[in-house]
């Protein structure tokens, strides 16, 4: 028997969703967020002025990193059993959607050991104290959809997904506006981050029919629409449309898992402090090449190939990338080779161990993992 779950309770989008948040009905309101981005174009101001509307008093907690660490997560949860919210809102990339959904956990159960943050597994249940909204203001992540949070270790240079059903956020509010700020790379790197999840969903070993349906839709809409609106910013349309397939790849990674790509991409972030979304870009037309050894991705892959009108997909995603100037190769990262290989034992090992990798269509052990991480650091063709 299997199971899928797509969302919270619900899933609000397009322009003017924002003012669902005037209906909520609470007392205390703990806002989550993170960079100055959102202050300044005042995305930040119209989540407090709606939530005033409703009545709420407001905390903010804006201290959030890119990579969120275990640090900053303890500080929020702190400060959310300070304040005692009976909301909690979460708005930006995904780093502070997962903070947040971190600090969370902790908030509902203060029981649980902070050191022991990265090696949460079981969970108990949450809202016994508080729900959860996720507000997105790129297009990539999906975290407002998933069950899942990504914390860095920093002392171990270690980043980690933690995983829970019931960390998946009560409701989504997809309001295109807050997109369209996004500079270029950004809009690149997060959209691409959006495919690649779309993409090794569609050839996961638990793919099924249900997440099959999302994806191929996901991935014919990003792969129209991620260019436009990287061409044109500023068109809203655009924007909505990459914004709302990026969240329906998330629903379905979410419920079927990814494979080698972010397993390597981790390693890449952790260690190098490489955006997460560009180094899925970067790898992923090289993995492409190493899943079409496996029959049944190789399958997948020509029918999707079709769909998109491309005659080869590892081709036609390097072009893409090219088309939105995101690099071909690890050395292009300006990371010295030195460097590179001082570190490739241990990505290696964690890339290996990662939970990603039980998903990949392909095995992969040892040194085929190395040969992948030297080949795409030099930018060479798998040929193996």
């Amino acid at each position: 028997m299997n199971s899928i779950k797509l969302h919270g309770d619900k899933v609000f989008f397009g322009e003017g969703s924002i003012r669902v948040l005037r209906t909520l009905k609470g007392k205390k309101a703990f806002v989550v967020s993170g960079g100055n981005t959102i202050k300044k174009m005042g995305y930040l101001d119209r989540v407090f002025a709606e939530l005033k509307a409703a009545g709420f008093s407001i905390k903010c907690f804006d201290k959030v990193e890119p990579d969120p660490s275990i640090e900053t997560v303890k500080l929020g949860a702190e400060a959310m059993l300070d304040f005692a919210p009976d909301y909690i809102i979460a708005i930006g990339g995904g780093s502070p959607i997962d903070a947040a959904k971190a600090m969370w956990i902790f908030y509902e159960c203060p029981e649980l050991d902070f050191a022991n943050t990265l090696d949460l597994v079981d969970i108990p249940p949450l809202r016994n104290k508080a729900k959860f909204v996720a507000v997105p203001t790129t297009s990539g992540t999906a975290s407002e959809v998933t069950k899942a949070m990504v914390i860095k270790d920093k002392k171990k240079k270690l980043k980690k997904g933690i995983r829970s059903e019931y960390a998946i956020p009560d409701l989504a509010i997809l309001e295109p506006e807050f997109t369209a700020t996004m500079p270029p790379g950004l809009t690149a790197a997060t959209g691409m981050d959006a495919f690649t999840h779309a993409l090794e969903a569609y050839v996961s070993t638990k793919a099924n029919d249900f997440s099959d349906v999302l994806v191929k839709g996901a991935l014919e809409g990003i792969f129209e629409f991620l260019p436009l609106a990287y061409k044109k910013p500023d068109n809203l349309k655009y924007r909505e449309k990459v914004l709302n397939f990026q969240n329906i790849a998330g629903m379905a990674f979410s419920n079927v898992g990814l494979g080698i790509v972010h397993s390597m991409a981790h390693q890449l972030g952790g260690i190098f402090k490489i955006s997460h979304g560009l180094a899925n870009a970067l790898i992923l037309p090289y993995i492409v090449q190493y899943n079409n050894k496996s029959d049944k991705a190789k399958k997948k892959y020509e029918l999707l190939a079709k769909r998109l009108e491309v005659l080869d997909l590892a081709s036609a995603i390097k072009n893409l990338n090219q088309e939105l100037q995101i690099p071909t190769s690890i050395k292009e990262l300006n990371i010295s080779e030195k460097r590179f290989q001082k570190e490739l034992d241990l990505m290696i090992a964690r890339a290996l161990v990662d939970g990603c990798t039980a998903t990949n269509p392909r095995p992969v052990n040892e040194q085929e993992m190395s040969k992948l991480f030297e080949s795409i650091y030099q930018g060479k063709e798998i040929d193996f």
